[in-house]
This record gives C-alpha cells, structure tokens and sequence, in this order.
C-alpha cells in the first residue's frame, strides 16, 4: 500500500501459518497471493488439510519444511508456539464450521488470527470465541476483503465527512448464478461444504455472499444495524440451504435499506452493487467495475470519481498501488487486509498504538455478520416477521 513506502521503513517479515486451503482450495490460494502481494508476510507452516499426508503434500507443492506440515490445527498450534521461531499469525480458510475450534487454539497462545468469513457457522461459537479474542493479546482480523478497495474507503471517507448529509437508504444486492443448478450434486468440492448446513451454517447464499453486502453497507454507511425481515428460498430441489435472500432492513437512528443476495441470478457473476443516499446526495459502487465511485449531489449532475484520480481522497490513496487508469481489483483488495493486519501487528510488537488510518474488519464485525445470518433465517422461518439483531 502507498502508506508503507512513503512512512515506514521495511520491517522484518511476519512468520504465517494456515489452516485449510490445501490442493484444489480456492480461498486459500487467494489468501496467499493477498499475502505476498504487499511483501509483509512469509508462509512457514500449515495444516493445509483434513489428513496428515494430504497437507504434508499441499506442504511440499508451496515449498514448506515438511516438518511444518501438521496433521492438525491443534499440533500445528501447540507446537509452533514452542518454537523460537514459530509463527506469529495464522490464516484460517477452512469451512466456516472449523473457524472457532482452529482460532481459538491460536488464540489462547498468543498468535494473531486472519480468519475468513464468515466468523463462525452459529452465533454461539461467535460469541465464545469473542470472548477468547477478547482475553488474548493476539490480534483478530475477520477478511470482509470488500472493504480493502480503494474506492469503498472512499466511500466510506465521503459519508464520514458529511458529503451526502444524514444517509436516510442504503441498498445492498450481491448476485451470483453458480449455483443455479444442483451443482453439489456433482461433487464440486467448493459447492459440497457451502450446501451443507453442517459445514456452512444455517445460511446459505445469506451466509456466503449476504454476510459480503451487509457487511459492506455497514462498513461505507457508518450505520448499525436494529432490525430486519428476511424472505429466504431454496429453489434448487433439495437444497438445504438458502440461495436466494431478500432482506428489509431498519437502521439505528431511522435509515432504511433492502439487501438481495442470490446465487441463482444467471447472467450474474459477483455482482456485489452499494447505494448509499442521504440528504445532500448518493453514492453508487460496483464490485466488478471496482477503481470507479458515483457522487452525485442533489439536484447537481453526477459525478464520477476514478481512483487515484481527481476528488479521491487520502483514503483511497493510502490503499492504492498503482497509477490510475491501471485496474486493482479482487486480490489487491484482499491484499489490503493483510497489509492492514501486518501494519497493526508490527504496531503491536513494537509496542506503539497503530495509525488510526488503519482500518480492518475485527471480531466485532464477524459477530454481527453471524447474527444477521441468524436473523434472516429466524425471520423467514416466522414469515418474514421482524426480528431483532
């Protein structure tokens, strides 16, 4: 990130581990390009899969010290704290139902968690492991990679600083087709644990990708949550979870939004889509056309604000790479995050408070993402009555 070139000397390397994302993982391959991409990080250890020989194999195709290829999280956890030279962060990509047993294991000895999301697969082990984040010296960092685009701090920067007034709507949709068959019928691997409600959660495509767009409208709009109502189908025969969501919601304070996410919209592929609109104006993003923010204030033409171009603002550019006109996308956006949690985990073994510019999805955030799955699911279940979050 620009931040780290123009105030920061380059500091020595952080010691990772990871959880999950052996061969064929795809989140775990996106997690470690995100990790190199920025240079704050070197992969020295994993538990990459479910048996002791297929991460000894995930192990030996990244390169790893065959003896730093464990059979579980829990050998892993115990045995690099032990180490001098062990690790100090752990990235956890596995299925969400193994985010509590595998951060909490680090946790409690002291190594800082990077953990995907969503946080857990229920709320209650959310709020367990809350409180051992809580209790740990360890940093947690939830990847809500969304919020490490440029232009979504941007966004975020502009509500801040009163340019669209009181935000009064925020619509949030993430639209997907990739399930819109019984693609887990097949075997697709990425399809099985995102389908089974053992693995994922209750929440399907709300657990999935809604958790992404609530995640988002709360990030840019500052606002908190109070209450929704959620109308969830299964329309793939014998789905057991949802794909398909649509959400009312109702914000502390009075703004209202609407959230759609799906993976049966053909003709979709990641289409996460923010509107926030206030008083004095609006502002409009898009995830696949991401260096590009909408402005537009009331009764004013819009506006369009390219990033590092002219009306971007310091918070765009601290987490932009490269000159304008050159795309950043997906795996810059993850990369942000990392680079994020690197900045706060030098911060802390120096012993200084961390740039208050830096900014990533905590603990708190993975929590709420969980309650709002529940929620929607709870809801639906009582006919779309309003539920408390």
């Amino acid at each position: 990130m620009a931040i780290e070139g123009k105030t920061e000397a380059r500091t020595q390397k952080i010691r990772l581990g990871m959880v999950g994302g052996g061969s064929g993982a795809f989140i775990g391959g996106v997690h470690r390009m995100a990790a190199r991409i920025d240079d704050h990080f070197d992969l020295v250890a994993g538990a990459l899969s479910s048996t002791a020989e297929k991460s000894l194999a995930s192990g030996r195709e990244l390169g790893l010290d065959p003896e730093r290829c464990y059979g579980s999280f829990e050998e892993m956890a115990a045995r690099e704290a032990a180490r001098p030279d062990g690790i100090e962060a752990v990235s956890i990509v596995t299925p969400n139902h193994m985010h509590y047993p595998a951060a909490k294991a680090f946790l409690e000895r002291g190594i800082h968690v990077i953990c995907d999301k969503p946080l857990t697969s229920n709320l209650e082990d959310a709020k367990k492991l809350k409180e051992v984040a809580d209790r740990s010296k360890a940093l947690f960092v939830l990847t809500q990679n969304y919020t490490g685009y440029p232009m979504v701090r941007q966004a975020r920067e502009m509500v801040a600083e009163g340019a669209l007034g009181a935000i009064r709507v925020v619509q949030a949709e993430y639209a997907q087709d990739w399930l819109t068959e019984a693609v887990e019928q097949t075997g697709a691997k990425q399809a099985v644990w995102r389908t089974d409600p053992k693995q994922a959660g209750a929440g399907g495509s709300t657990g999935d990708i809604g958790t992404h767009a609530y995640n988002l409208a709360c990030f840019v709009s500052g606002l908190r949550l109070d209450s929704l109502a959620a109308d969830l189908d299964s329309f793939v025969e014998g789905r057991r979870v949802d794909d398909n969501a649509h959400v009312m919601l109702r914000f502390e304070g009075g703004a209202k939004g609407m959230l759609w996410c799906s993976q049966v919209a053909p003709g979709n592929e990641n289409g996460l889509r923010l509107r926030v609109y206030g008083t004095k104006g609006g502002l409009e993003w898009e995830q696949e056309n991401p260096n590009y923010l909408w402005f537009t204030p009331f009764g004013e033409q819009k506006r369009l604000i390219p990033r590092n171009g002219a009306g971007a603002g310091a918070a765009a550019g601290r987490v932009s790479r490269i000159p304008g006109g050159h795309p950043e996308g997906y795996l810059e956006a993850f990369a942000t995050i990392y680079s994020e949690a690197a900045l706060a985990i030098n911060a802390s073994k120096s012993g200084k408070a961390v740039d208050p510019a830096v900014v990533y999805p905590t603990i708190d955030d993975g929590v709420k993402g969980v309650a709002f799955v529940e929620a929607c699911v709870a809801s639906s279940k009582g006919n779309g009555a309003w539920v408390k979050v």
